[in-house]
């Protein structure tokens, strides 16, 4: 495969993934594409990975650094309520129903966010979000059971 069909093939593949994952941490449509666009570009120089599952973990652990980064630059000072996150983020508003889940999940600290996002939006198993985090598979295991009972308790307040 060429180097401009790899791209294309990952861009098609996972830039979805990579916008959605940079819009949760952001909470703001122009600097998840900004992060999408920096992701896809350190693709011009790929690292050597195995497999397409390798790949996409890369993908994932390189936007959230990129993420974090961003998100602890002086330029970042900024806050903005959620209700008009999600106006802005040209997805559709969030339902009645579901504004107190996201104000919830907004409350988790950042790494439950992410295993939850990854388990039950990307179909990760907690072997598979272990890997991309580099921690155990028990301590992942842990981790989601503590943020479902946060999370629980947060909805039941």
């Amino acid at each position: 495969m060429t180097k401009d069909g790899f791209i294309d093939h990952i861009v098609e593949a996972y830039a979805d993934t990579v916008f959605r994952i940079s819009f949760l941490h952001t909470r703001s449509r122009s600097d998840a594409e900004d992060i999408l666009q920096e992701v896809f570009l350190s693709m011009l120089n790929p690292p050597v990975l195995n497999d397409e599952e390798h790949l996409k973990a890369w993908i994932i652990r390189a936007t959230i650094n990129k993420c974090k980064n961003l998100l602890k630059s002086q330029r970042r000072k900024r806050t903005v309520p959620l209700e008009e996150a999600y106006s802005h983020a040209g997805t559709e508003p969030i339902k009645e129903e579901h504004i107190d889940l996201v104000a919830a999940l907004q409350k988790l600290h950042e790494f439950d966010r992410e295993i939850l996002y990854l388990h039950y939006y990307e179909g990760y198993s907690a072997k598979e979000i272990a890997k991309i985090f580099g921690k155990s598979e028990n301590a992942v295991f842990i981790r989601l059971n503590r943020a479902r009972n946060e999370l629980k308790k947060l909805l039941t307040l």
